[in-house]
């Protein structure tokens, strides 16, 4: 028989269009029911029957382990998921990935889809001419769909033609009667096919017409398929090297479950085959014996081992979670001069729930931590003034000058890159997501709540002059109208603290206050201050004495009023979805 390049070509070329139509297919499904798997995967994973069903929805509706997975992988990273609700949706993902090889096996050869397959095309080409967006997104799943079973009949053409050249099979049968050693072998071929293609339903595809084709006996396909299932882990494992010590871990437990499933799976091999072969023996034709009986109960045996693996080994996702935590320690970052981002990096820009999580997580522990702090620092109290009750003690203040130089090197420090990093990200997921009005507002809302805190630093570092100026000074009514404005900032900052650490009922009375406190700063902007205009008509302060009271007292409810926005923006206008995931 002759075999050339041209024909490994040929063989070449047919396995990238069966995976391009793979992926035309999956990227239309993504499209089509993306976010509402998303959605789906960020809120149905409570418990482990749950996360594991979850996983198998998603695989089999986008059509792609591999693509759940790295979803698992970017939410981990994200901390929308947790490592043992993240280990329960791959084991389902390894379930749902099945139902690739008997769409293969039923519709590929078992009926014809070559005299469908082109007028298919041609349907969903004429859908993508469509004005209405899902039914363009409908043309492309068609199309991938037909692209796919073309791609499949290629490569059956396109192997070479055993059955009438049998000793092309010479080389090959003297590895496949070596016993477990020949398992080991052609578990490392699955391996590495799945590696090198990445992706198992390409290596599926290509054990299934190596055993129709008669090229390798049941035994040794189902060795093939094994590899499949470690080599399939790769993908995460790669996505994962960019990611938090969360994601790396969710990747490795990924490997751990299919490498301990294979393990088992080893040892019981020949006995689960037969019990396979004897349930899908049909006209009496055994796997064992006849090639045309092997896709079939291919098929049967990576649904029967993956469901059973998943069986197994939910019993076991927290000996695996604390494996993977011994396997992949959290290391402590290293101090940094200038504080980075502690949420957002490129795998938050994946997905639309990924942005908001990352862009409000980020938003939320600027504003409790950096912005709280410079304020205080400003107001020249300890932060942890704001977090008690304590009694707000007059106190010697420092100059003026050093105070005002320290919140200008704090806001470089701790604030300057993480607001530019905040601003960046939102624009690009508003340029390049496809995100719904709903989402669109929300993004926005962060970033103005980001605006008015870089607004709040400049009105402090404005104010914090004034307060070390008069504060201490000879005039009684200057050092008394400081330490009332002093004090009326520190009590909205508590209020806001006790808002976002309650619970839901006094959550909503400290929402109300903030509410009327908000309405009062506005009123007082419009209206003044009583006290302050007594002394002035009274003449018990100075013209420029008289300019700084009004000029603070309206920077001081200005910054009030901004405080109570943010905090609005950023806890009060929550997605329920995200409710349970962002730290407070």
């Amino acid at each position: 028989m002759n075999y050339g390049f041209s024909d490994f070509l040929q063989l070449f070329g047919s396995l990238g269009l069966f995976l391009y139509g793979m992926k035309v297919m999956s990227d239309a499904l993504l499209d089509l029911a993306g976010d509402k798997m998303r959605s789906i995967l960020a809120s149905m994973t409570s418990n482990r029957v749950f996360a594991v069903f979850t996983g198998f929805l998603i695989t089999v509706i986008i059509q792609s382990s591999s693509a759940t997975t790295l979803m698992v992988v970017s939410f981990v990273n994200a901390s929308l998921l947790t490592l043992f609700e993240a280990i329960g949706v791959i084991l389902g993902a390894n379930i749902g990935t099945t139902i690739t090889a008997w769409l293969i096996t039923i519709l590929g050869f078992k009926v014809s889809m070559s005299s469908l397959a082109l007028p298919l095309v041609g349907f969903g080409f004429l859908a993508t001419f469509s004005k209405k967006e899902n039914l363009k997104k409908w043309g492309g799943f068609i199309i991938g769909f037909a692209i796919l079973f073309i791609g499949l009949q290629f490569l059956k053409d396109a192997v070479p033609d055993i059955k009438n050249n049998p000793e092309v099979l010479e080389w090959l049968r003297n590895y496949t009667q070596m016993g477990y050693l020949s398992l080991l072998l052609f578990l490392g071929i699955g391996t590495v096919l799945t590696l090198v293609i990445q992706s198992s339903s390409a290596t599926m595809a290509l054990t299934l017409i190596m055993c129709y084709e008669g090229w390798i006996p049941f035994d040794m396909a189902a060795a093939m398929v094994l590899g499949e299932n470690i080599g399939t882990t790769i993908t995460a494992n790669i996505a994962a090297i960019v990611a938090n010590h969360n994601a790396k871990r969710a990747a490795r437990a990924h490997l751990i479950a299919n490498v301990l499933g294979v393990i088992w799976m080893l040892a019981l091999i020949y006995p689960f085959l037969r019990l396979i072969d004897n349930i899908t023996q049909t006209n009496s034709l055994s796997a064992f014996d006849s090639p045309l009986a092997i896709p079939v109960a291919i098929s049967a045996f990576h649904t029967a081992f993956n469901v059973t693996n998943t069986f197994f080994m939910i019993w076991f996702i927290s000996l695996i979670e604390k494996i993977v935590i011994k396997l992949v320690p959290e290391k402590p970052e290293p101090k940094k001069p200038i504080d980075e981002p502690k949420y957002l990096d490129k795998s938050s820009l994946n997905y639309n729930i990924t942005l908001i999580d990352a862009l409000l997580k980020e938003s939320i522990h600027l504003f409790k931590n950096s912005i709280f702090d410079i304020i205080a620092h400003g107001l020249q109290v300890k932060p942890s003034v704001i977090k008690s009750n304590e009694k707000i003690k007059h106190g010697t203040v420092h100059p003026n000058n050093q105070i005002k130089a320290e919140v200008e090197a704090m806001y470089y420090q701790k604030v300057k890159t993480i607001y530019g990093k905040v601003i960046e990200y939102a624009t690009k997921g508003q340029s390049h997501l496809n995100l719904t009005e709903e989402e669109t507002i929300h993004v926005a809302d962060i970033k103005v709540a980001n605006r008015k805190m870089v607004e709040i630093i400049r009105d402090i570092k404005d104010l914090s002059k004034n307060i070390s100026y008069y504060i201490d000074s000879d005039s009684k009514n200057m050092s008394e109208q400081y330490s009332k404005f002093r004090r009326k900032i520190i009590e909205v900052m508590r209020v806001i603290y006790l808002f976002r650490h309650t619970q839901e009922e006094d959550k909503r009375k400290h929402h109300q206050t903030l509410v009327e406190l908000k309405e009062k700063a506005k009123a007082s902007i419009r209206t003044g201050s009583e006290s302050i205009n007594d002394l002035i008509r009274k003449d018990l302060v100075s013209p420029q004495m008289a300019s700084s009271l009004v000029n603070d007292h309206n920077n001081v409810n200005d910054l009030i009023e901004k405080l109570i926005s943010i905090a609005e923006l950023l806890y009060a206008k929550r997605d329920p979805l995200l409710d349970s995931h962002i730290e407070l």
